[in-house]
């Protein structure tokens, strides 16, 4: 089923502040770069209760991003509050989450929060800064069971925005899910030890726990461009095997959790140590490649 989503690019360019709801919804999201922190919080939206995210780029975090979720009864005052704390420079864009006439109390907002932080460690895509785990607020079950479809509605809109702090893979067995997967790929190089298994989810690929891939990445390629991609790749990994990611045990490491690649070939690539044509190289059960897979319906 669709869903429809309002975007309004409120100085009419793109990754400048932004507006974001969903027909029928009674959330709202501002979106804005830290360089345009001032107007952000000039605005009505900035003097309500809710929940935020700060959001930078890290190289050295898990996913490249390093994330801070947070509640206020005031984003303007609560920033100002940020401005002052060292632990709270490394963001470069904000995300303000609301309910359109403030309609939500503290306690829901407080439920939000606790649920966001839980979710952003289950999806494991980027590096909480939060030293803290807060604690949920006690909702009745109909006020739970509200905060939910809210949480629900968030995990769609966030993403359009580029923000994927929270996007958890559905349960395997969820008619979400369904629609929306691919086949299992399967990927081998036998004498590397190297099984993977991955799926095509949304607008990522997906390679799955307990999938074994190589120990380290070694390759360094000769040309300069080579040269910066294979780097790419093994840095990558790197940071796969640090944050435990991939565990490793003699010459292969096993998969932990589910990791999202932006494309086959990339995730070929960090698990067989080498370059690969990921539309070729991973292939179904049913013998179909990748990239014969995502051509279907096509025709000759």
């Amino acid at each position: 089923m669709g869903k429809h989503i309002e975007v309004f690019l409120v100085e009419g360019v793109p990754g400048g502040i932004t507006t974001a709801e969903i027909v029928g919804w009674t959330g709202h999201v501002l979106f804005g770069p830290r360089s345009d922190l001032g107007d952000l919080l000039k605005r009505p939206e900035a003097q309500r209760n809710g929940v935020y995210l700060l959001l930078g780029d890290d190289d050295e975090a898990l996913g490249g991003v390093r994330c801070y979720i947070g509640r206020t009864e005031s984003f303007a005052r609560r920033f100002a509050d940020h401005k002052a704390k060292p632990s709270k420079e490394f963001f470069d864009r904000a995300v303000l989450v609301s309910a359109k006439d403030d309609a939500l109390t503290e306690g829901h907002w407080g439920y939000l929060e606790a649920r966001l932080v839980e979710l952003a460690r289950q999806a494991k895509r980027v590096d909480l800064s939060n030293i803290q785990t807060p604690q949920g607020r006690k909702l009745s079950e109909a006020q739970a069971s509200d905060m939910e479809a809210f949480i629900g509605q968030l995990e769609v809109i966030l993403p359009v925005l580029g923000v994927d702090a929270i996007k958890v893979r559905p349960a395997p067995d969820s008619p979400k899910a369904a629609s929306i997967e691919s086949p299992i790929f399967r990927l081998e190089l036998k004498k590397s030890g190297v099984s993977a298994l991955a799926q095509q989810v949304g607008d990522e690929f997906l390679v799955l726990e307990g999938s074994r891939v190589v120990a380290s990445w070694n390759a360094t390629g000769t040309a300069d461009s080579t040269r910066r991609a294979y780097s790419a790749y093994r840095s990558q990994h790197q940071k796969l095997v640090a944050d435990g990611s991939i565990a490793v045990q003699g010459k292969v490491g096993t998969l932990t959790r589910d990791i999202p690649f932006r494309s086959p070939s990339a995730a070929g690539a960090v698990a067989l140590g080498r370059s690969c044509n990921g539309r070729k190289e991973w292939v179904s059960d049913a013998g179909i490649s990748y990239g014969a897979w995502e051509d279907r319906g096509l025709g000759d």
